[in-house]
């Protein structure tokens, strides 16, 4: 019968696990909420959107963010995390009441991305064109990987 196998303790652990899941994105730095900006729908997702690698010589970040002013965006990093905070405005002259659909988010948005490896903070460049920020930290020099040679005796 299904009330002999059915277990809402199961249930239970099976959400718990749901939900602590859910919160895995937020790593320790202890900012929650703060790191999501506001999106419509049921969840927040992280915004903006990234792209994050790396070559020999470079970290690269590329942020997807149109319709943001680049005076109203910054770039900061400490240790190996860099954070992205900004504000994407709402359309001027625009009333709430006057849409009939309104599925770009506005606001004010703040997104860390822990990288890999150790940057040269002093030579970091931030390029923004056509909705894409892409950033490219170099590599610091202890950081890099040292080709040693191997000698034959």
């Amino acid at each position: 019968m299904f009330w002999d196998r059915w277990n809402p303790l199961s249930e239970l652990e099976a959400l718990r696990r749901e939900v602590d899941r859910a919160f895995e994105g937020y790593g320790s730095r202890g900012l929650g909420i703060l790191k999501n900006a506001f999106l419509p729908g049921f969840a927040s997702r992280a915004y903006p959107l990234i792209n994050l690698w790396e070559d020999a010589e470079n970290v690269y970040v590329q942020a997807l963010a149109p319709g943001i002013d680049p005076e109203r965006m910054s770039v900061t990093i400490e240790g190996r995390a860099l954070t992205l905070t900004g504000e994407k405005r709402p359309l001027e002259g625009v009333k709430a009441e006057a849409y009939h659909r309104n599925e770009r988010a506005t606001g004010k948005f703040v997104r860390t991305v822990e990288l890999g490896t150790e940057v040269d903070e002093t030579k970091i460049k931030a390029d923004y064109a056509n909705g894409l920020l892409l950033v490219t930290m170099p590599k610091a020099a202890h950081a890099k990987p040292k080709q040693i040679r191997v000698s034959v005796k």
